[in-house]
């Protein structure tokens, strides 16, 4: 995760890098039960990845997102984003309980992994660079009625 610029210093900034460590972290053991053939264990990670993804995409989406969008200068990056989050989103929502295609689960979390790294060590510190003050207050309400209707 981004430690060098600061951009963590951003109350969102901080808690999404946060929430990609946890996400992170749950895909790499979504990745070492598919390794090891623990089905089980794999679907009971899927579906905890999916409850962290979703609510941390949502965030991303309806507030940094769309306040970069509105901006305009990071808006062709945003839309590449948007377009990882549907496809990542799924690869992972579609999987058949009884027959999974791990295959794709595994692309999907080597996407993910890339996505991450480019949000933190693109987005976030180009975010922090680009939207003036008064967008980071637009977003923080938004990101905190999203965590508290999630429970997170």
């Amino acid at each position: 995760m981004c430690n060098y610029c600061g951009c963590r210093e951003f109350p969102l900034i901080g808690r999404l890098s946060q929430e990609h460590w946890d996400i992170q972290e749950c895909a790499g053991e979504l990745r070492r039960a598919v390794r090891a053939g623990r089905q089980a264990e794999a679907v009971a990670f899927l579906d905890e990845l999916l409850a962290r993804l979703l609510p941390h995409t949502a965030v991303e989406e309806d507030g940094l997102f769309a306040e970069l969008r509105a901006e305009g200068t990071l808006a062709a990056e945003v839309e590449r984003l948007c377009a990882e989050h549907g496809a990542i989103h799924g690869v992972l929502a579609a999987v058949d309980r009884a027959a999974p295609d791990w295959a794709a689960v595994l692309a999907a979390l080597d996407l993910l992994v890339q996505h991450i790294d480019h949000e933190e060590h693109g987005l976030f510190p180009a975010s922090v660079i680009t939207l003036p003050l008064p967008a980071w207050d637009r977003i923080t309400p938004v990101a905190t009625e999203q965590a508290a209707g999630s429970g997170t």
